[in-house]
Order: C-alpha cells, then structure tokens, then sequence
C-alpha cells in the first residue's frame, strides 16, 4: 500500500508517517500534488564479518553450480576463419 501526504501535511502526522514506513509501507510526501520525497526505513549494515560470510557462501554457492567446459576464448571461435577474421 502507498501513503501520499502533502508535507504541510505530513508536519502534523509524522510519527505516525514513520511508523508506517518503518513497517514497510511506501510512504510519499508531496509538495504542490506532486511527489516530493519517499520516505523509507533505514537498514542495518552488516559488519566486516558478516560480509566476509556472505561473499564466501556466495563463492561457493557459485563453485558448486559452475560446470566444466570450454573457456571463454575457446566458446566463441565459431564466428572466426583460421585467420582471427569475422566469418
């Protein structure tokens, strides 16, 4: 759902625009009826080692999924002649 406040509006009813927010709700403030700013909950950041965590599941999600094959320079010489010309 999306919440649309004026900002003369929105001065009166911030706590409760925040809230809303913060619950995930789009909120949008206007100015003239025209949409102004977009309010959105701030997320936490994750520390050094909980990146560190997430990039090395990522690396071996990855290295479990990657099949054998031919490398890059190789997949692509069906469009050259034996000269390195485009077929």
């Amino acid at each position: 759902m999306t919440t649309h406040a004026s900002v003369s509006d929105a001065k009166g009813r911030l706590t409760d625009l925040v809230r809303r927010a913060e619950a995930g709700e789009e909120v949008i403030l206007t100015r003239h009826g025209r949409p102004a700013v977009r309010l959105v909950p701030v997320r936490a950041v994750a520390d050094r080692a909980e990146r560190r965590r997430l990039l090395e599941a990522a690396r071996r999600e990855g290295a479990r999924k990657a099949v054998e094959g031919a490398g890059a320079a190789a997949s692509q010489d069906f469009l050259y002649d034996d000269e390195g010309l485009p077929r």
